[in-house]
């Protein structure tokens, strides 16, 4: 079933195309070793990645600041694993993570075979949440960048995915009208409500098997958007 009357396809980057976690875990180990901290990562990311993921919601809905969240997600991590790290080693370690986590650049199966089919088709987009300083960085390494007309971030526009704002902006930057466009993403919560409340229609990159009892097209291999586009 193609979706008609598409001319624009909007996508998120981190955990759609560019694979967060595996290149996450990639930046912990190699920034334990710069730093000399002998943890076992897989113990580490097991408490990291839940209160990471807690952060990021409180960040959406503006109930922690930038600092906030890159300081908080470690600190609490190593209370929890019962690990004493002084403040300022933590505050390095934030640091180092955005210095690091754009060299390693494993997308999603698939990611290139799908923006080469989508390219000659329609427009494509980027919106998303993540910091402005790496994203970028993220998209011209891992050589997706060239794939997009435009590129949105939160920081750019002053608010965070759902909110409306942020997707109105990106359509009036890639000048097209909401029913002329589609959103792709992972976050029910922040692609899919987001995009769907403004009237776009949707596409949900399921990579955590969530099913959901509504009348929304799931997807857990990229290639299957050529089924719908």
């Amino acid at each position: 079933m193609k979706i008609k009357n598409i001319t624009d396809v909007f996508f998120d980057l981190d955990h759609t195309l560019w694979d967060f976690d595996k290149n996450s875990a990639l930046t912990f180990e190699k920034i334990f070793e710069i730093n000399t901290l002998d943890f076992d990562i897989q113990v580490f990311l097991k408490h990291y990645v839940p209160i990471n993921f807690k952060y990021w919601k409180l960040y959406r809905e503006d109930q922690v600041t930038k600092e906030d969240l890159r300081f908080g997600r470690l600190n609490d991590t190593f209370l929890e694993m019962d690990v004493q790290v002084d403040p300022n080693l933590i505050n390095k370690l934030s640091d180092d993570y955005i210095i690091h986590l754009s060299s390693f650049n494993h997308l999603f199966e698939n990611t290139f075979e799908t923006l080469d089919y989508l390219k000659s088709k329609y427009k494509l987009h980027i919106i998303t949440n993540g910091f402005d300083e790496v994203q970028h960085k993220k998209m011209s390494k891992s050589n997706i960048l060239h794939y997009f007309e435009t590129v949105t971030n939160s920081e750019m526009v002053g608010v965070k995915k759902p909110n409306p704002k942020i997707f109105n902006y990106a359509l009036e930057t890639a000048k097209v009208k909401a029913e002329q466009s589609i959103m792709i993403g992972d976050s029910y919560e922040a692609d899919i409500l987001g995009a769907q409340n403004i009237g776009m229609e949707v596409l949900f990159f399921d990579i955590n098997n969530i099913t959901l009892d509504r009348n929304i097209i799931q997807i857990d291999n990229l290639a299957s958007i050529k089924n719908y586009l």
